[in-house]
Parts: C-alpha cells; sequence; structure tokens
C-alpha cells in the first residue's frame, strides 16, 4: 500500500502515522462494522471524480442500519469528508475506504455503549487482480467454502465480520494456483466471488445472480443500466457452476476489480480462452463513463476540485 498523508478519523484529519486505536476496540475483536470501497478516477481533463459517491454512503449507512449502528455523522458530512479526504492527499484517481467501527470500552458480545467511530482513508490502487487480469481475463477456482445463507449473516450488509468468509475462499483459490474465488451458496448455484460479483453471456444473453444470492453491488447496477444502453440483454436469474464452464464469456464486477473478464474455471477455458465482445465493449463503455467522457453518466461523478 502507497502511503498518502491525511486519514479523517472522527470529524478531523490526522497524520497517516497518527491514525490509530486502542488494541481493546471492540470491533477489532468480534468484527461488528462496515465499510465501503469506492474508487476516484481522473477524468479526460486531468481533473479527480468520485464515482457513485452518493450510492457507496448511502449503502455504508444501510449497512450500519442493518446492524444496528447509528452513524454519528449525518450522509453529507461522510460524503464532503470523502471529497476532502482526496483534495488533502492531492489524489488525482485512487481507492477511498470509509470505515464505521466501534470503539474500546466495553467489552463482551453484547456491549452497546462504545463510541461509534467513523474513519476515512485513501491511497493509490492500480487493477486489484493486476493489469494482465484486466487484458487477459483471470483464473477462478470454485471454492470449498460455501457464501454465507441469508439467514447466518446479514448479507445485505457489507460488514467487517462477513468477510472472513470471502477472506478464507480468495486465499484458499490463491494457495492452489488461482487467482479469483468463486463462491456457490448453500443450495449450490453460484453466488459471487469473494469480492466481486459475477455475470456469464451465453447465447446473447447475460445472467447474473440474482440479489437474494449476492451482495448489492454498486458496480453491478452500473454494469446493468449500461448493458441496457448498449441494447445487450441481460437477466437476473440462478444458474449452476458447469453453466460457467459452458460460458461464452464470464466476468466479474466491483469497486477494485472494476470489469476483469474470466478465462478460465476450474481448469475448463471459457469460450476462446480470452475476453470475448460483450466483455471487452463493457470494459470501454465502462472506461470511457469513469473518465467523464459520456455526459449521460456524469451525475455518477462526484468532482473533487
Amino acid at each position: 500500500m502507497e502511503k498518502t498523508e491525511q486519514i479523517w478519523l472522527d470529524g478531523q484529519f490526522v497524520p497517516w502515522e497518527r491514525a490509530q486505536v486502542h488494541v481493546l476496540t471492540h470491533t477489532l475483536h468480534y468484527g461488528l462494522g462496515v465499510f465501503e470501497g469506492i474508487r476516484c478516477y481522473e477524468d479526460k481533463n486531468g481533473r479527480p471524480n468520485i464515482f457513485r459517491l452518493k450510492e457507496h454512503i448511502r449503502r455504508l449507512f444501510d449497512s450500519a442500519h442493518i446492524l444496528g449502528i447509528k452513524i454519528p455523522f449525518p450522509q453529507t458530512v461522510i460524503e464532503t469528508a470523502c471529497v476532502e479526504t482526496i483534495k488533502v492527499n492531492r489524489l488525482r484517481s485512487g481507492y477511498l475506504r470509509p470505515l464505521v467501527f466501534l470503539g474500546d470500552g466495553e467489552m463482551g458480545l453484547a456491549a452497546v455503549h462504545n463510541p461509534v467511530r467513523v474513519a476515512i482513508a485513501a491511497w493509490p490502487w492500480g487493477a486489484y487482480l493486476g493489469e494482465e487480469g484486466v487484458q487477459r481475463g483471470v483464473r477462478l477456482r470454485t471454492s470449498s467454502f460455501q457464501r454465507m445463507h441469508v439467514n447466518t449473516f446479514m448479507t445485505k450488509a457489507k460488514a467487517v465480520g462477513n468477510y472472513v468468509n470471502s477472506i478464507l475462499a480468495a486465499v484458499e483459490a490463491r494457495q492452489a494456483g488461482f487467482d479469483e474465488a468463486m463462491m456457490l451458496d448453500t443450495d449450490g448455484y453460484v453466488a459471487e466471488c469473494s469480492g466481486e460479483n459475477l455475470f456469464i453471456v451465453r447465447n446473447g444473453v447475460v445472467k447474473t445472480p440474482p440479489l437474494t444470492s449476492v451482495l448489492e453491488g454498486i458496480t453491478r447496477a452500473s454494469v446493468l443500466a449500461l448493458l441496457e444502453s448498449m441494447g445487450v440483454r441481460w437477466c437476473e436469474e440462478r444458474f449452476t457452476r458447469d453453466e460457467t464452464y459452458i460460458a461464452d464469456e464470464v466476468f466479474m464486477t466491483g469497486t477494485a476489480a472494476e470489469v476483469t473478464p474470466v478465462r478460465e474455471i476450474d481448469g475448463r477455458v471459457i469460450g476462446e480462452g480470452r475476453p470475448g465482445p460483450v466483455t471487452r465493449a463493457l470494459q470501454e463503455r465502462f472506461r470511457a463513463v469513469v473518465r467523464g467522457e459520456i455526459q449521460e453518466y456524469r451525475d455518477w461523478l462526484t468532482p473533487v476540485d
């Protein structure tokens, strides 16, 4: 990670090295907290813009509400703090990480009086799975870990503790020589990857699992809107792992991953073993959108300058 200068912590900026918490911070022990990942892009004129900031901060507050956490700042303050965090660190592009967590005080599972704290950090971050993955496609392995059942965890919340499930899957895949994990739900259908939503293309139709099976991805929603504008048919529908093997194309979406092609799953080559025409067209359109080159989607961008 490339360090920047300042982190917004509980309403004020502090130097990167001083943004510290006590070892008895409640979330550190029990995982009750929420976070977001947000990208900032440099547009065609060299100015930084944050992609879908309002939607991300809305999801941050929704996640906190699901977990019974009351954020001690209004949404507008957090949005402004995100903009200021990019600005004070003089970033033209990069990644934002808002984090809401319970501080130190009481200990125990039912502690309710600990202070709710908020941090926002930003740093430069390139392609999550590498530039080669974006260009050539990545290799997936079906995980031995299932995506959590909707009644096991609050799966609509982007919660800190939920990502233990994702970490186990991601590490397992990488230790086996793959780039990422494909996770099935508890009924055996494809759900998502460890940190991305998953799409397949077959016979000209794009499919993605329904929201009952996945995190409600903001890049996912953006991609569905772009597919609509491109005249590409799509649907939300359950599918099995073997349907991914015989897909013409497979790709993943996420704030970190953006639009990343998949060239192989469980040792089976997908399509021709390289990004297909739908994926390529979508990558190009998404890149144009985040660079502010398509007026129709300018409201997805929050200018920093």
